[in-house]
């Protein structure tokens, strides 16, 4: 596993963690890294993919509401939600990173960690963000 995919999935667990523990965030990143030893390049992406989705939590889930006919997000799976709001975070503010990595990485983390539906549902939303970012799926 490339380290980019190790902190999208370092990323989740932690924005799962602040996103149904409620505890602060720099505790729980604190806590998280204690208990997990990994690369510095793994805690660094990780760290700032909780801590600008965080930061950016409410625009973030305004996009995603924008576009999730039919769900509310306190209606979505929480890893499901959570997975949405750093690959938003990504196509906003990661513009090294090509659109199409950003859904793929989400699509794959959401088959592994969530359901069976949670890679098609991740992909309708992203790809509406996307299109209206008019970012080039390259």
């Amino acid at each position: 596993m490339g380290h980019r995919r190790q902190s999208r999935e370092c990323a989740l667990q932690l924005l799962y963690q602040i996103d149904v523990g409620g505890s602060p965030i720099s505790d729980t990143i604190s806590d998280y890294w204690e208990a997990h030893a990994v690369p510095s390049e793994v805690s660094t992406f990780a760290d700032e993919l909780v801590r600008g989705t965080c930061a950016q939590h409410a625009i973030i889930d305004e996009a995603i509401a924008k576009h999730s006919a039919n769900w509310r997000l306190p209606r979505m799976a929480a890893v499901d939600r959570n997975i949405l709001r750093m690959a938003v975070y990504e196509l906003y503010h990661c513009p090294d990173i090509p659109v199409r990595v950003t859904l793929n990485e989400a699509i794959e983390i959401g088959k592994k960690f969530g359901t069976e539906e949670s890679g098609a549902f991740i992909n309708g939303i992203l790809d509406q963000v996307a299109k209206e970012l008019n970012k080039p799926m390259e």
